[in-house]
């Protein structure tokens, strides 16, 4: 019998209807990562699941009880499914220790003092018991993130569900969550993560729900989504997922939010570090190094267009320059060192003068 199964779940608000026919059974140990394109009711799922959204028809049944029965105790059903939402939700009142506690205390009617002991060592779990007096107004994004996820598995749930929980945090706190996260999987937890972080949700899950459309559009291994999509809709969404474009539309470049841009492709593309660490040092050698000066000595070059485009396996990719003004061949030069390390990072550089300057760089 599976652990959870779904029937024909939908939801319906009164301008949208995120939910059309949702129907899925998730076994003991499955780690499944939830996908697809914003607004197609990734979290209203999550949300139906544990009844914090009402579903307006359909089943979700438990560990053989059905929880969407009206007469279900939901207060009972939810200490089996813990939650971690992108926001945190901690109690700002408690301290880290206390927020871990209150559920088992007064939930799941544990003395104080065992509750305490228990929740010290889930605070070594994630690496925070050296913060269980702090208060949540202490800590940075990623450790009440952990903390949210020590005080879910502090009510000794059968199944987690993660909505989106490093949507909130900045670039150097999301790997802190995610190891975690992988931490829980390697020990065999029931979880279901909604994310858009696609290299982590290809390692760490063995099945991928692709929702569009209000239903499970398309499901599989990592391996079957991310590289060999059957449907429409999944090809054109992992297409999207390899290709950034970029646009300078003046010599005022946010060159900060651009490397942030690059990085998070790099991510969302699934690119090894290696890859990403040259794709970003082709952008700063090609880019901030050399052609941007060329470009505020003759502005009416602008826009430049960048596009980078990476192919299924992430094995080659393009990186793609576009501007005006008079020729300019920025990879002609070997005397700079810029050129040269970007001819060493390629497999062939091309370059094309039809009025707009062009070039096109196999990674």
């Amino acid at each position: 019998m599976s652990l959870l199964k779904i029937e024909h779940l939908r939801k319906v608000f009164p301008d949208v209807t995120p939910l059309q026919d949702v129907s899925a059974e998730i076994e003991k140990g499955d780690v499944i990562a939830v996908i697809g394109p914003s607004g197609t009711g990734k979290s209203t799922f999550l949300r139906c699941l544990n009844r914090l959204e009402e579903p307006s028809s359909g089943t979700v049944t438990l560990d053989g009880e059905v929880i969407t029965d009206p007469r279900c105790d939901i207060y009972k059903v939810r200490r089996k499914m813990g939650m971690v939402f992108q926001s945190f939700n901690l109690f700002n009142n408690l301290n880290v220790i206390d927020n871990v506690t209150v559920g088992p205390i007064k939930l799941l009617k544990l003395p104080k003092e065992e509750a305490r002991k228990e929740g010290l060592l889930l605070l070594e779990r994630v690496g925070l018991r050296d913060k269980a007096e702090n208060y949540p107004e202490e800590l940075s994004g990623g450790q009440k993130q952990r903390v949210a996820i020590a005080r879910a598995i502090a009510m000794k749930p059968e199944i987690l569900l993660f909505d989106e929980p490093t949507s909130a945090l900045d670039l150097a706190m999301i790997g802190e969550v995610l190891y975690v996260i992988r931490s829980l999987a390697e020990e065999g937890m029931t979880m279901l993560i909604v994310t858009h972080e696609m290299k982590f949700a290809r390692d760490i899950s063995n099945r991928v729900f692709f929702l569009e459309d209000g239903e499970i559009y398309e499901e599989g291994t990592p391996e079957q989504i991310f590289d060999h999509p059957r449907k429409e809709k999944t090809i054109q969404f992992i297409r999207h997922l390899k290709t950034l474009n970029l646009v300078f539309r003046s010599r005022e470049v946010d060159y900060s939010k651009a490397i942030l841009q690059i990085e998070e492709f790099s991510r969302s593309a699934m690119l090894d570090r290696i890859t990403a660490r040259n794709l970003m040092l082709m952008f700063e050698e090609t880019v901030a190094q050399n052609l941007l000066g060329e470009l505020i000595r003759h502005p009416e070059g602008f826009p430049l267009e960048i596009s980078m485009s990476f192919s299924e396996g992430g094995a080659e990719g393009t990186f793609e320059l576009d501007w005006g003004g008079p020729r300019y061949d920025l990879t002609a030069s070997e005397k700079k060192i810029s050129n040269r390390i970007v001819k060493g990072l390629s497999r062939d550089v091309r370059y094309e003068y039809d009025g707009r300057n062009h070039v096109r760089i196999l990674l």
